[in-house]
């Protein structure tokens, strides 16, 4: 059986079903993907930070950007205000998408945004945007509808194939870009909320893998092609849940002995 099956399976062995299940299941999880989903997107956000914003809720001696601490304490309020949806399966509305936006970029605005374009998180963008090499992006005017009928069709689709409509999702998301920032913060929150809502693992999309996850959003950007996003998607899926079904099957991860840091010396 490949990893990816296997990691779907030991998700729903889990039957998850409060939110202190959910704790338990995603204590590091939520630790990890709230720092890789900031990383993307902000170079300045580190791993010890982000955990202990979520372990203690500060960070002792931070000298850096206070915008980097606000989008990580963001990405644990908007955890502890979905767990409750997810486990209750709440299904994909616009209230839903605003609210998470809300809670994901509250405190980040920069002063253009929120003066001079007088734009809110919680709201959409007001005025366009670039985004891409092929400037993508539903006009201003009509992200309500565009994203209205997105949610609509996913939230239809009753199909096996959860993880092809979590990648298809994504790719319309981003590409519709709804917000004036945060779109992919949200974005990739929203792709997990609607796995975790379908029974399937949640994924991390990793920070070294930027570039690979770029080029497969620009493919679908260019040629409506969501075969490379889908085939990336579970790719990291695997390396999300890798480490922990080798624990579970009793597989101890090889680590390097003396003799090989000793070796020729």
């Amino acid at each position: 059986m490949e990893l990816y099956n296997k990691a779907v399976e030991l998700w729903q062995s889990y039957k998850i079903a409060s939110a202190a299940d959910l704790d338990k299941y995603l204590d590091s999880f939520r630790i990890l993907f709230a720092f890789h989903s900031g990383k993307i997107e902000n170079e300045e956000i580190t791993y010890h930070d982000t955990r202990e914003i979520f372990e203690n809720g500060r960070v002792v001696g931070y000298t850096g950007s206070p915008r980097a601490l606000f989008e990580q304490q963001n990405q644990k309020l908007c955890y502890e205000l979905l767990k409750e949806k997810i486990v209750k399966k709440e299904p994909l509305s616009i209230e839903l998408v605003k609210e998470m936006h809300k809670v994901l970029t509250g405190g980040t605005y920069d002063e253009r945004r929120y003066i001079e374009n007088e734009e809110r998180p919680g709201e959409f963008k007001k005025h366009d945007y670039v985004t891409g090499v092929h400037e993508v992006g539903s006009a201003a005017e009509d992200v309500e509808n565009d994203l209205t009928e997105l949610i609509a069709e996913v939230n239809a689709y009753e199909g096996k194939d959860v993880l092809k409509a979590a990648a298809y999702l994504h790719a319309r998301f981003e590409y519709i870009h709804p917000f004036a920032d945060g779109n992919g913060r949200v974005g990739r929150t929203l792709m997990n909320y609607y796995l975790m809502t379908h029974n399937h693992p949640p994924l991390i999309v990793y920070n070294e893998d930027k570039r690979m996850y770029y080029e497969c959003l620009q493919k679908y950007d260019e040629a409506e092609d969501l075969n490379p996003l889908y085939e990336f998607l579970k790719y990291e899926t695997e390396k999300t849940w890798e480490k922990t079904l080798a624990l579970v099957e009793g597989m101890k991860p090889e680590r390097k002995g003396l003799s090989d840091f000793t070796q020729g010396m």
